[in-house]
């Protein structure tokens, strides 16, 4: 399995559109950080403006850890598109060039090579926020320096460096985690198809069709909210509550696992009635 995994990896790698979301985020991580360094005294001035008189601030609030929290907010939306753009062509791409029909005649079975083309789509995915989690904090704490975090979650909260790390570490975990749902929703679609465009935008649609219906505040759409899975991507946020509500990061995590375990239950049965003669 280790050996499946590997190749799988080794076709990952050798896909030009594998490097678009790692160029991406090296290109465009510096430019943000580089305006945060010059335009951070607005967020600053907006921030004392909440604070008020309730504490004596010394230096700026703005550090790598609220620029990191400032940029996993505004790039939500984006990192599932950058997900896609491997899971996408993982199995579909195969299908068009036609080398499933040595690969799958071969006596390893098709659900180990599905497995391993899926578990190669998570490792990606989970490299792909580990190297955004490294340049922002690495990069931030060398251009903006390192501090307490500052957010605002019904009232002031206030994280020394040791815990704004930690709840760093937590939050990139459970945004692993929920790409994973990105990651295997499009590998279902590319379980169906040959053609490694179609997967992308499927998954895309569905995930913005999510965004629309929990931003239209109607009454049948909040019905309906709690069994969206796009309703539990925020379960990061809840690293930076205080207390952590586990409670609540468990129920999301159940449900999303759910969903997860529905793509591949998918995937699965028609990857193995996949017709390979034609």
């Amino acid at each position: 399995m280790l050996g499946l995994i590997h190749n799988e990896l080794l076709k990952i790698t050798g896909r030009w559109r594998s490097y678009i979301g790692f160029v991406g985020i090296a290109i465009l991580m510096p430019f943000i950080l580089w305006g945060f360094s010059y335009g951070g005294g607005q967020i600053h001035e907006d921030y004392m403006s909440k604070i008020g008189d309730s504490f004596i601030v010394t230096g700026s609030v703005f550090n790598a850890f609220l620029a990191t929290y400032i940029l996993l907010n505004a790039l939500w939306i984006h990192i599932p598109f950058l997900v896609t753009l491997a899971a996408g062509d993982i199995v579909a791409a195969e299908g068009a060039a036609g080398t499933f029909r040595i690969t799958l005649t071969r006596s390893v079975s098709r659900l180990k090579i599905l497995m391993a083309k899926l578990f190669a789509a998570w490792i990606y995915t989970a490299t792909l926020l580990i190297f955004i989690a490294v340049l922002s904090l690495g990069l931030g704490s060398l251009w903006l320096g390192a501090g307490d975090l500052i957010v605002f979650d019904k009232g002031i909260l206030i994280f020394d460096q040791t815990e704004a790390l930690w709840r760093m570490f937590l939050s990139f975990t459970l945004a692993i985690l929920v790409m994973w749902v990105v990651a295997a929703l499009c590998f279902m679609f590319s379980a169906m198809v040959d053609n490694g465009i179609g997967p992308i935008i499927g998954s895309m649609f569905l995930i913005v069709i999510g965004y629309i219906i929990m931003a239209i505040p109607l009454d049948l759409f909040d019905a309906i909210e709690p069994y969206i899975f796009v309703t539990y991507f925020s379960v990061w946020l809840h690293a930076f509550k205080e207390p952590i509500p586990w409670d609540v990061i468990l129920k999301s995590l159940s449900v999303l696992s759910l969903y997860t375990a529905g793509f591949i239950g998918i995937s699965i049965a028609v990857f193995l009635r996949r017709d390979i003669k034609t």
